[in-house]
């Protein structure tokens, strides 16, 4: 399908955007220093202890101040975290627990949850990010990429991006609790008389993961015409779902059949010099150490063309300065076995590849609702409103320098 038009069932016209269907969308954080995050929770404790103890010049320079942070900096706590908010030189204050984050597309790293150290936090993604919430996370454009155009993950996403210019972050509720989906107003009602089934954001969402298409503007989102396409587009956007959620909420990590499960071979090196891949051998080489069988596919999976496993191996291993230099000696048997799990999420999603094609070529014979179609039912443009994070008024969050923030 053409990523710019389509052939809708009443007349040409372009495709909807993702920004046409799930309006509230948040610009991807902006921590201003690298050392905030990292592949374990230990290197971040380790850093912290270090900036506590060090003093006047010499934690600025490990701090590594920018405009809009610096130790004399004090700043509220993020939503649900208790930290200090004075200034981290005169008050550090108890070491908060690291959270799991999502750090660009399939890279699950930590993050020391603390304003003070984050430039731009984006606490109104803290705010709803609970045990219901879903983000939908997308990915930087790149011309002629042919990788997905979103991803999606329970985790609080930063938005990180490969390349290109970074997507927005777009949660599927606006409220904690699963509450106010992030859907147009009267986008579900539409589409349920139009399909003959309730739609939900769930489904939305499924949908989206399935069919959407990489754009200058954003993720594009075909809206089929015929309700046996739409439900067997989101069968196979709850699948790809599953696969990128690895087993939150109760679900099943994932797994390749037997006899095509990948193992480490020969033991990673603490500092294995160099990545490449061995097309006979479906192995990839880690300096010594050699893991395999890994599908080509997995090897190939890009976003943003960038390659996923290249680029999560580059970032364990790159020379860092400061802070960010503070993690483990040797290359972890955790590491291995994140490893392994990468190669294995990127091998299933690959699999599903062909499903979408034929989805893709499907919804380009039988015609589209076109943003024409969706300005035309009072759709779009979207109010103001809902382009807006909701209130949430059941929070009770400390301001700068320990006072109250009124929400």
């Amino acid at each position: 399908m053409a990523a710019r038009a389509a052939t809708g069932a009443g007349g040409g016209g372009t495709l909807p955007l993702l920004d046409d269907l799930m309006p509230w969308s948040v610009r991807p954080l902006r921590t201003g220093r690298s050392w905030v995050t990292a592949p374990d929770a230990a290197s971040l404790r380790a850093r912290w202890d270090l900036l506590v103890r060090a003093e006047g010049a010499e934690q600025e320079r490990l701090f590594r101040p920018t405009r809009s942070r610096t130790p004399l900096t004090p700043a509220a706590a993020l939503p649900g975290m208790s930290t200090g908010t004075r200034a981290f030189a005169r008050d550090p204050g108890p070491y908060p627990g690291p959270v799991r984050i999502l750090h660009g597309p399939f890279d699950e790293q930590w993050l020391i949850p603390d304003h003070r150290l984050l430039d731009a936090a984006r606490p109104e993604l803290w705010r709803v990010a609970d045990g219901y919430q879903l983000f939908a996370v997308e990915h930087g454009y790149v011309p002629q990429d042919s990788g997905p155009a979103l991803s999606a993950t329970t985790l609080l996403p930063d938005g990180h991006s490969p390349a290109g210019r970074p997507g927005r972050i777009r949660p599927l509720f606006r409220r904690p609790g699963g509450r106010e989906p992030n859907l147009t107003p009267g986008l579900a009602a539409l589409l349920t008389a139009r399909y003959g089934v309730p739609v939900t954001a769930e489904s939305v969402l499924a949908w989206t993961l399935a069919a959407s298409l990489p754009s200058p503007a954003g993720p594009l989102v075909p809206l089929p015409a015929d309700g046996a396409l739409w439900a067997e587009g989101v069968e196979l956007g709850r699948e790809l779902l599953r696969l990128q959620l690895r087993g939150a909420r109760g679900g099943e990590r994932p797994r390749l059949p037997g006899g095509r499960r990948p193992y480490v071979r020969a033991a990673v090196p603490a500092r294995p010099d160099g990545l490449r891949y061995d097309a006979g051998e479906e192995a990839v080489v880690l300096g010594e150490g050699r893991v395999s069988p890994v599908p080509v596919g997995a090897w190939e999976f890009r976003v943003s063309g960038v390659r996923m496993l290249e680029l999560w191996v580059e970032r364990r291993t790159a020379t860092a300065e400061g802070l960010a230099a503070v993690g483990p000696r040797g290359w972890p048997r955790e590491r291995s076995s994140e490893l392994l799990e990468l190669i294995t999420l990127l091998a299933l999603l690959d699999g599903l590849r062909p499903r979408q094609r034929a989805l893709r070529d499907r919804l380009e014979r039988s015609g589209t609702l076109t943003r024409d179609g969706l300005r035309s039912a009072g759709l779009i443009p979207v109010p103001a409103q809902a382009r807006l994070p909701a209130s949430v008024l059941d929070h009770r969050e400390e301001g700068p320098e320990g006072q109250f923030a009124l929400l």
